[in-house]
């Protein structure tokens, strides 16, 4: 399934749906899934199997609409926790002159940073070096505490696209992640949800970034340091995976901060993520504005 958050255009109540060929097939409001209005997705993965079977037999019987005419959101609203991963793919890691990690480093981003498909990224006043990252992002669909890699793909729901949108010199001087990467709207996400039985090979997904068009970051998530099932037992090892908490994978090459000569991002332009069989999160980048 590729599972969405979809709303009308000017409405603002958020429906579940599945995206199947180029239509939106409602699924419902959080309400009729049990869950609080306005939830994301992470409710509905609380509620296993039988939640997601519940959301596509709704699905079944109701109104279908194109996809180019509902608004997507963000899939998920509040999860737990965001972990991010740093450095790991080779080529990324050669391109800084580094070896690649004996183990995943392992570091958060805020769930307020989260924003949908068709979100605007906004600048702060004070940022001149942002540099946007395209990452496939895990899911997880259930519980998960000190797994071992043979158990790990049972604690997968599916997978997203994140874009690990950061702020290089806030990163620079503050010698550690969180902050640069935390901005409000510095995590864009979506388009969906995709079910991990539709990513048969999560370890084989041609995955692109471009700006306005020119291909910045490309690359194939087989050049992983670490693989999907290795963070997701390293991430629980100590720490509780709770369902709709987020792995971000990693960034490949190409990012603007390691280019020659440098490159970053400015308001007014279009950044466009892709991974194969999971799907396309654009966003614009806007100034801020008091």
């Amino acid at each position: 399934m590729r599972i969405v958050r979809w709303t009308e255009p000017g409405a603002h109540d958020p429906r579940f749906g599945l995206w199947i060929d180029d239509m939106i097939a409602d699924a419902g409001t959080p309400e009729e899934a049990g869950l609080p209005p306005g939830s994301g997705l992470e409710g509905l993965f609380a509620g296993g199997t039988n939640a997601l079977l519940e959301l596509e037999s709704r699905a079944v019987t109701r109104t279908r609409r194109p996809r180019a005419e509902v608004r997507l959101l963000a899939p998920l609203v509040r999860p737990s926790k965001i972990l991010a991963v740093g450095l790991n793919y080779r080529a990324h890691a050669e391109e800084q002159g580094k070896e690649a990690p004996a183990k995943p480093r392992l570091f958060l981003k805020p769930s307020t940073a989260i924003i949908g498909p068709e979100d605007e990224i906004v600048i702060p006043s004070f940022c001149r070096h942002a540099d946007p990252e395209v990452e496939l992002a895990i899911v997880i669909g259930k519980r998960a505490k000190n797994v071992q890699r043979a158990r790990a793909g049972s604690h997968i729901a599916g997978y997203t696209i994140v874009n690990d949108f950061t702020d290089r010199k806030a990163q620079k001087d503050d010698v550690q992640y969180s902050r640069a990467k935390g901005f409000d709207t510095f995590c864009p996400m979506g388009p969906a949800i995709v079910t991990k039985d539709e990513v048969p090979n999560p370890g084989g997904l041609p995955i692109r970034l471009s700006v306005d068009g020119e291909v910045r970051q490309e690359a194939n998530t087989s050049d992983l340091i670490h693989d999907v099932k290795d963070l997701v037992a390293y991430a629980s090892q100590g720490m509780t995976l709770e369902p709709g908490d987020v792995i971000s994978t990693g960034t490949p090459p190409g990012v603007g901060v390691f280019r020659d000569p440098q490159v970053f991002i400015t308001a007014g332009q279009t950044i466009r993520c892709e991974i194969e069989g999971i799907g396309i999160l654009e966003n614009r980048v806007v100034g801020e504005t008091t």
